[in-house]
């Protein structure tokens, strides 16, 4: 990411920066790699150190579930219902060692004195439905649909959604860096010409004066697979200024410039972050391909060595159907999938398409939670069969036509 500067820093790093009183201020630097990967320097009102009770957590768990069939699968999870916060809301239906993820349906603000900080994975929610404030110790980041908010490893952060506001994310985390793909970057870093979206995208957090409340609260550090709570007397939001390279962010679906062609464009074009081990696309509203012979439909693919998964947002998927709203497609690796039955007839000619999406694609084999098997519509596998001759599914394609597909 970019550089940013905020607040009060001395002007040079590692040196005494101190108070209108006198008092010292305290630095930490709050890098990733080591000393070598990106890096931010944070100046609190006191040391960040000062905790005076640490009690052990719960371990963090996810349960698999192995039905002992390797197939498509179609998870619904639109029948969910909001629970717990940003935290014990959230239900983990895909992972792997890259790359966890699943839906949180927050039905309150995390409490007053608590907050968050995972210590071994960068974190993501893309925001489905809901606003609020993603509060963290850089700033405030202010979301609503459509949101993707990137969160670094090692950020201390709650969320607080609006009053009434009906929360509804895709979360994941990695133990990797997520980050903008790097052919869309050059040697320092900037976005290039030909990218999806520039800097000017990305929306940095509010800087806020420092917070320099007094009393108990509770840091919930994720590491190691347990939760540990951390106890301070003051609040963790005390910056007076920070500066570097590395800070949460927000970069909305909408801002994503689609990259078009003359013929059906692949998957990468999509791209939007990218991990160790996995990819993050989004797709978005854009005009179709205009060769005069083009087929907007994807082709058949088989995915060799790379499982596939698309949160569908809004919109008609054209490829798809049957396929409804906040529903999660598991195409995994070595067997072939493509457009359903009557799809690519329908989509030539059309010029555009209104869906909205999010893909990640993981290049080690995904497994699936209890929880994910409990949604899985263990009909879909068949989904590409044509519709047998006097059903009545077959009567209403052959009453509607190309209509009864979607766009």
């Amino acid at each position: 990411m970019f550089y940013v500067s905020e607040g009060s820093i001395p002007h040079k790093r590692h040196t005494q920066h101190r108070a209108a009183d006198g008092g010292l201020y305290s630095e930490e630097l709050f890098g990733v790699e080591g000393f070598v990967g990106r890096s931010s320097l944070l100046y609190h009102l006191l040391p960040p150190t000062r905790t005076h009770r640490i009690e052990p957590g719960q371990l963090v768990a996810i349960e698999e579930s192995d039905d002992g069939v390797h197939r498509h699968r179609l998870v619904k999870t639109g029948l969910l219902v909001a629970q717990g916060d940003a935290l014990s809301g959230r239900i983990p239906l895909f992972f792997n060692a890259d790359v966890t993820m699943g839906v949180c349906l927050p039905a309150e603000a995390m409490a007053p004195d608590e907050f968050y900080r995972n210590g071994e994975a960068d974190e993501m929610l893309f925001v489905h439905t809901g606003e609020g404030v993603l509060e963290t110790v850089f700033g405030d980041l202010r979301y609503g649909p459509g949101d993707y908010l990137v969160l670094p490893i090692g950020t201390t952060w709650r969320l607080v959604p609006d009053v009434g506001s009906a929360q509804r994310m895709l979360w994941l985390e990695c133990p990797s860096e997520l980050e903008p793909p790097k052919r869309y970057r050059n040697d320092y870093g900037q976005l290039l010409e030909h990218s999806p979206y520039s800097q000017r995208d990305i929306r940095r957090p509010e800087f806020r004066p420092p917070n320099p409340a007094s009393g108990e609260f509770r840091v919930g550090v994720k590491a190691r697979g347990r939760l540990t709570t951390y106890y301070y007397a003051t609040h963790p939001f005390d910056l007076v200024g920070w500066d570097g390279y590395l800070w949460p962010y927000a970069f909305n679906i909408s801002d994503f410039e689609p990259i078009t062609g003359r013929v059906h464009q692949p998957p990468p074009v999509h791209q939007t972050f990218q991990a160790n081990n996995f990819v993050v696309c989004s797709f978005v509203p854009r005009k179709f391909d205009y060769h005069p012979l083009s087929i907007p439909a994807p082709y058949n693919h088989s995915n060799i060595n790379s499982d596939e998964v698309i949160y569908y947002v809004a919109g008609n998927f054209m490829s798809r159907r049957g396929v409804d709203i906040s529903s999660f497609t598991v195409h995994p690796a070595g067997i072939p999938h493509g457009p359903h039955p009557g799809t690519v007839e329908a989509s030539i000619g059309k010029d555009r398409t209104e869906e909205l999406a999010v893909m990640v694609d993981t290049f080690r084999p995904l497994r699936m939670t209890r929880q994910a098997a409990d949604l899985d519509d263990d009909r879909y596998p068949y989904s590409w069969l044509p519709p047998a001759e006097g059903s009545d599914e077959a009567s209403r394609l052959v009453e509607r036509g190309p209509e009864a597909f979607p766009d």
